[in-house]
């Protein structure tokens, strides 16, 4: 764990300490996803080599793992809302377990698929638990005077990426001895994912209401606001998937190959890790919530016109690697201010006790728009216009995801 999250866990001494259940949360977060990236990066290779999948089915495995999970947060919200997060966390880490197990044993087609549709289920189930408590506890840490809503998220962010960075380098090492040992490393990790919590996370969370799961979606979609949020999100997620449509396309064009995208995703990963916190502590001073997304939104539309200007030159080799560098950092910056910023809107605009739902309608919604929006991307990349075209339309769509974004009132 880097030393500027340890550090945050800890507390200051100009800040109140985070609560106990918020340093639970926010480490839960890193802990899911070190378990998770342990195993997601070596799936597609399995897939296709030791299962003996053609490419085409190798994708449509790992979109319906995809669908499973963002697909279904709203799913995965609501119960929370109306059970409580602790049993659904604890239902989500031990359909969890059962998945990666099985995807460690799974030889034929039908296996795999449901060992990921299960793995995806699991996600749906916790992460949205976990990231609305976050988001109604950051609330609660501000109006006790503990510190901006919004850092307690950006928080939350740097944990995921930390894990991120940390799961690849474990499922790697266990890699050398097969992709069985991987899976059940990260089951592994999901076990002690649940034992702690079914021992330190409270059966009752104090200002925590129940309520049923029918009606909210009726009010939800009258919720302009919200919706409006949500394709702003959308747009913001729409983006960064290029990380993993344009970016490669554009480093294979350069040098030939897809190896500096390693060192490029590494790139991203440590900004945000070592970045994150204060970039936050520095536009929280300066910027509300709106103003932020709008400068994350502009930062991300920067780096595709980067791309675009340098496109026309034809560079290769080092210098051509340039221009794609650039595009990752002013993303990634991008990504940090809109992020947090995100999450720590939905609880202005979101029902009362219905914090779960709407938080897994976020992902649920901008999910569905990356969807569509990659089957466009991946036509416009293909579509042999002038090569600036394509990264000049994709610079379009974060900015003008600006007039998207709701006023607070």
């Amino acid at each position: 764990m880097s030393s500027s999250l340890s550090t945050a866990l800890r507390g200051t001494p100009d800040r109140t300490r985070l609560t106990p259940l918020l340093r639970l949360l926010i480490l839960t977060q890193l802990a899911f996803n070190v378990g998770f990236f342990a195993v997601l990066p070596f799936l597609s290779e399995h897939l296709g080599t030791a299962v003996g999948m053609v490419g085409w089915m190798v994708g449509f495995v790992l979109g319906l793992r995809t669908f499973s999970q963002q697909g279904l947060f709203v799913v995965g919200g609501a119960l929370a809302d109306r059970y409580g997060i602790r049993p659904v966390v604890l239902a989500g880490c031990a359909l969890r377990i059962a998945g990666f197990a099985w995807l460690g044993y799974a030889e034929a087609t039908w296996a795999v698929i449901g060992a990921v549709l299960l793995i995806g289920f699991a996600a749906a189930l916790f992460s949205p638990a976990v990231e609305s408590e976050v988001a109604r506890q950051a609330v609660v840490h501000e109006e006790e005077g503990g510190g901006s809503r919004t850092r307690v998220l950006a928080l939350f962010t740097v944990a995921g990426q930390a894990g991120a960075f940390v799961g690849p380098l474990l499922g790697a090492l266990l890699l050398a001895v097969d992709f069985r040992s991987v899976c059940l490393a990260g089951a592994g990790i999901f076990v002690l994912v649940l034992a702690g919590h079914a021992w330190l996370l409270p059966q009752h969370i104090p200002g925590r209401q129940r309520v049923h799961v029918k009606g909210g979606i009726r009010v939800l979609v009258r919720n302009r606001r919200f919706l409006a949020l949500c394709c702003a999100y959308g747009a913001y997620l729409l983006a960064y998937n290029q990380l993993y449509l344009a970016l490669p396309a554009e480093v294979e064009r350069a040098t030939g190959s897809q190896s500096a995208l390693a060192w490029l995703f590494a790139l991203s990963s440590l900004l945000v890790v070592t970045a994150q916190l204060p970039v936050t502590r520095w536009v929280g001073h300066r910027l509300a919530l709106r103003r932020s997304m709008m400068a994350g939104l502009l930062l991300i539309a920067a780096g595709f016109a980067v791309v675009a200007l340098a496109r026309p030159a034809g560079w290769t080799g080092t210098a051509g690697l340039l221009p794609a560098a650039g595009f990752v950092v002013l993303l990634t910056l991008g990504q940090m201010l809109v992020a947090p910023v995100a999450r720590a809107w939905v609880p202005d605009l979101a029902e009362e006790g219905r914090l779960g739902l709407y938080t897994g309608a976020l992902s649920s919604v901008s999910g569905l728009i990356v969807l569509v929006g990659s089957s466009l991307t991946g036509t416009l990349l293909d579509s042999g216009l002038p090569a600036a075209v394509p990264w000049l339309v994709l610079a379009a769509v974060p900015a003008a995801a600006i007039a998207l974004l709701p006023r607070r009132p």
